[in-house]
């Protein structure tokens, strides 16, 4: 016989598992649902993708041939791949970046490093490998371990990964301790260095590359911990299309090749003015000086340069070769850019005549820009750093020079500030941005050291002839390995 259940049991049990149901509906999350491209979409729709990413030399910035920076050009492909234009936003360090990505996106690239449990955002595969190094400040000697980095004055950038090396450090060391900045920039720490005020710093092996010529008081110490990867980053929660095209666009520019050539073009060596010596300079001008006198003399003539100057110039630009190629494309004896060329009507920037008359008159039209304010070796001066520099970047650094109770008129004041503009508090301030202001001061400096040198040897091989031509057959000619001091 079969058991009846009252019909008020039933009723009660009815509500209990409707208010049950209800509660668990209360409870459980909704997830609205997102196309797995959704946010890929949206970026084609609107025509184009905003790179959240950071105003430094590895990164993104103003260079001579306009934007520049590793990380620009690979953003700057993969808004091509995508078919859509590419719109920047550098006014981040590494932590506001992934807050941008978070809050606005699209897409993160500044030298981020891949770190787990980082909520908010996607990864993409890793682009290359970047190595925690410590410099230290010249004159401290044993820094050779990392024991060694115990009770010393250390700094890195926080959220940059390089801190990460330092905790792992610090399970063996308990007494490492360290200062960390989200609002400093690599150069900016190794200006704290520099100067005394850290001992020692932790940053990544190609960044101190780039920018090591700037700061001859910091010495290259070990490396430290484990490579870590630079990745991009995208919002989560939006689909998964862009990160899916990112990760093929990476991958198929590795498989290509080409992503290893950038990589070579921008951190496979010093990027920055090497320091020749005066033995090089001396053989240099034996025997490759004379080919290009009489070239240097005309151009001379024709823009009103004293000629050594022109060839100090040529030789701080590509050693007198006429068949050099810089890795950013600029070539030729005076290293012309393309679209400086074109403005000089030079069509063959390998031809040595063509290149030194354009580079000539490119100097004397930078020098004619200028500010009638400006004048005497001042205005020269900051003509050949507009020719290394550009004249934007120069008048920035007139601006710094201003605020900071400087003349912008007097080149020595604008060599002060120049520098500044490699950093973010000066930088920020300007219309140009971030620029390798160290970069010109060099370039000035060694093209006076050079016009110093040329000026020294011809008139004391002019002396020599003269001697010679009175009948003192007995004097011959010695070769000049003293350099004269060098004119600040």
């Amino acid at each position: 016989m079969p058991t009846l259940i009252h019909p008020h049991f039933i009723a009660h049990y009815r509500r209990y598992f409707a208010l049950l149901f209800i509660i668990l509906m209360i409870l459980t999350p909704t997830f609205p649902k997102v196309a797995p491209g959704e946010h890929l979409t949206q970026i084609q729709i609107k025509d184009f993708i905003t790179a959240q990413t950071r105003n430094t030399p590895t990164t993104y910035y103003e260079g001579r041939l306009g934007p520049t920076g590793f990380e620009y050009e690979l953003m700057h492909l993969f808004a091509e791949y995508l078919g859509v234009s590419l719109n920047m936003n550098a006014k981040h360090n590494p932590e506001s970046v992934l807050s941008a990505v978070r809050e606005q996106g699209d897409l993160g690239a500044a030298a981020l490093p891949l770190l787990p449990a980082t909520s908010g955002v996607h990864y993409t595969r890793p682009i290359i490998q970047m190595q925690p190094l410590v410099v230290y400040r010249r004159g401290l000697y044993g820094i050779q371990k990392p024991g060694d980095l115990v009770g010393l004055e250390l700094g890195t950038l926080s959220e940059a990964g390089t801190s990460e090396a330092l905790r792992e450090l610090q399970r063996d060391y308990a007494a490492l301790s360290w200062k960390e900045s989200s609002e400093l920039e690599v150069a900016e720490l190794l200006a704290q260095v520099e100067n005394g005020m850290l001992d020692a710093a932790v940053i990544f092996d190609h960044q101190f590359r780039l920018n090591r010529l700037f700061f001859p008081n910091v010495e290259r110490g070990f490396l430290l911990g484990d490579p870590l990867s630079m990745v991009w980053a995208v919002p989560s929660g939006r689909g998964l299309g862009l990160l899916e095209a990112a990760n093929q666009f990476l991958q198929d520019l590795e498989e290509s090749g080409s992503l290893n050539h950038l990589i070579n073009r921008y951190f496979g060596h010093d990027d920055y003015l090497e320091y020749v010596g005066t033995r090089t300079f001396l053989a240099h001008l034996d025997a490759r000086l004379p080919s290009f006198i009489d070239l240097f003399q005309q151009a001379a003539s024709e823009t009103g340069f004293d000629w050594k100057l022109l060839a100090a110039v040529g030789y701080q630009e590509s050693h007198w070769d006429a068949e050099a190629v810089s890795p950013t494309g600029v070539r030729g004896l005076m290293m012309l850019t393309h679209p400086t060329a074109s403005e000089m009507g030079v069509d063959n920037r390998r031809d040595a005549a063509q290149s030194i008359d354009g580079g000539a008159r490119y100097l004397r039209s930078l020098k004619n820009r200028l500010p009638e304010s400006i004048t005497g070796n001042d205005r020269l001066y900051m003509a050949m750093a507009a020719y290394n520099v550009g004249l934007g970047h120069l008048y920035d650094a007139r601006k710094i020079a201003e605020m900071r109770g400087g003349d912008p008129n007097l080149w020595r004041d604008v060599r002060e500030a120049l520098p500044l503009l490699q950093h973010e508090e000066w930088h920020s301030q300007t219309r140009h941005g971030y620029a390798r202001g160290g970069e010109p001061v060099i370039y000035v400096r060694n093209i006076r050291r050079y016009y110093e040198m040329i000026e020294y040897v011809e008139r004391s091989r002019q002396q020599f002839f003269q001697l010679e031509q009175a009948g003192n057959d007995s004097m011959s000619m010695l070769p000049f390995e003293l350099v004269p001091p060098l004119s600040q």
